[in-house]
């Protein structure tokens, strides 16, 4: 009895995790990051009644995809640095909101921007590596009004940067 106590409990357990924003991640083998620091002078996120509006984001893994986006970099690897974008935002609000990634309601508002070069023209199959994250954790809850732009340059030379607004749970 003292095995299959622990065994029981875990069998219990399991569902009741994959049911949250990390246990949906977790399952599809993701692990967020430390959230990231402003790397100037502004805050990374900011709450106004039922909002919390996201300063634009980089990977913050070290070592993120520079260049531009059909000409350095490669549609794939546009589309897989997006995604890690997108799981260093989500570090950036789970510690918004206390560590609670279930206070999310939706994802109300996405600004994706690509590092492109003159003629590439595919910006939303980028982005789409970070709104598969985001259906991923929220559901279709994670889903949102989106608009991906191909851009001259981005800070440090990244080859892509997102920005959000979030409605959450008070």
């Amino acid at each position: 009895m003292r095995r299959l106590l622990p065994f029981l409990l875990m069998m219990i357990a399991a569902p009741a995790l994959a049911e949250t924003p990390e246990g949906r991640l977790a399952a599809a083998g993701h692990s967020l990051p430390p959230a990231p620091k402003p790397a100037a002078t502004y805050v990374t996120s900011v709450e106004t009644g039922n909002l919390l509006f996201l300063s634009g984001h980089i990977d913050c893994f070290g070592g993120g995809k520079r260049g531009k986006v059909g000409a350095d970099v490669t549609l794939d690897e546009g589309k897989a640095e997006a995604q890690r974008v997108g799981l260093c935002m989500l570090a950036t609000i789970k510690d918004a909101l206390g560590g609670d990634l279930s206070r999310v309601k939706r994802l109300v508002r996405i600004l994706g921007m690509v590092n492109s070069a003159p003629d590439f023209t595919q910006q939303p199959q980028v982005i789409n590596g970070f709104s598969e994250l985001m259906k991923t954790a929220f559901g279709d809850a994670g889903l949102a009004a989106r608009s991906a732009v191909g851009v001259a340059s981005l800070p440090a030379g990244y080859a892509v940067e997102i920005e959000a607004t979030i409605e959450i749970a008070r």
